[in-house]
């Protein structure tokens, strides 16, 4: 989820970062990794993920998603898991490092069959209840929903931005087992290992 007010308090899914290091007369620029991008991406059961070189399909009970990733990063999968490197070193890698890899999170997460829906005054969630969660919009807030799993939040209001983000998280939280819930688009979810059948 994303949330953004219109006084200039956006939350970036990554903001990279540089380092300089002097080496005799010649001086290098590398950037550091990506706080999001490093974070492995889960594949949830009844979801498969095909990698042909750059293009992805996912497919899950709720739909289908495709998607040509950006050629300076390399997806790797690890059994259930998809991890998201860079290419090489470079600046640029290294903005698309936290980027592309909150975009693969966003097409799995359809698989999953969390959605979104903006009708009128009221955003609806289907995040694995049994019925939908119906919420109202406060006035002052616009909301709007990018690809059914993204969710932007904005307004004059900044407390109000926050309040109302905090309330779509709240019905429901990331689980720290798979990673599965509604989550800011720069949070890192804290993963624990489950147990294991002896």
């Amino acid at each position: 989820m994303q949330a953004s007010s219109i006084m200039g308090q956006r939350l970036q899914a990554f903001q990279p970062a540089a380092v300089r290091q002097q080496r005799g007369a010649h001086v290098q620029t590398t950037c550091k990794d990506s706080r999001i991008g490093k974070v492995p991406v889960p594949v949830p059961d009844k979801v498969t993920v095909t990698v042909n070189g750059q293009h992805v399909v996912v497919k899950g009970p709720k739909g289908e998603l495709q998607r040509t990733f950006h050629p300076l990063v390399v997806l790797e999968r690890e059994e259930n898991l998809f991890r998201v490197k860079r290419a090489d070193e470079s600046r640029q890698a290294a903005q698309q490092h936290g980027l592309q890899r909150t975009l693969l999170s966003n097409m799995i997460m359809l698989g999953v069959g969390y959605r979104a829906a903006v009708a009128g005054n009221n955003l609806t969630l289907n995040v694995g209840y049994s019925n939908p969660v119906q919420m109202t919009i406060p006035q002052g807030l616009t909301v709007k929903v990018e690809k059914n799993t993204t969710i932007e939040v904005s307004g004059f209001d900044k407390e109000l931005v926050g309040q109302f983000s905090a309330n779509v998280r709240s019905k429901r939280e990331p689980e720290p087992y798979k990673g599965k819930g509604v989550r800011y688009s720069d949070e890192v979810v804290l993963r624990k290992e489950g147990k294991r059948g002896k």
